[in-house]
């Protein structure tokens, strides 16, 4: 079981998101996901990037550091604008 940290910026960015049901499935995705990593399905490694870690929870990123000792901090949470018809 690893534990869980939220910075100040990642729990400013979650409550400006503005939308009840999205805030509340982004954390409960970070609970289920991000407690066992061998159970995790939407956490991928990342490379040449500040970070170690990105969670996807629908538009959302949710990018993290893992240390070995079994800490999550959870850093930031990004919206990614999707392509579409209209894009190009």
């Amino acid at each position: 079981m690893n534990e869980i940290n939220w910075t100040t910026k990642a729990i400013k960015q979650l409550l400006k998101i503005g939308v009840k049901p999205i805030e509340q499935q982004i954390k409960n995705a970070v609970a289920q996901e991000l407690a066992d990593f061998s159970h995790s399905r939407n956490v991928k490694k990342l490379t040449n990037h500040d970070f170690d870690y990105r969670l996807r929870v629908g538009n959302y990123r949710v990018l993290f550091n893992y240390t070995v000792g079994g800490m999550v901090n959870i850093v930031t949470i990004e919206e990614v604008k999707k392509r579409d018809e209209r894009t190009y």
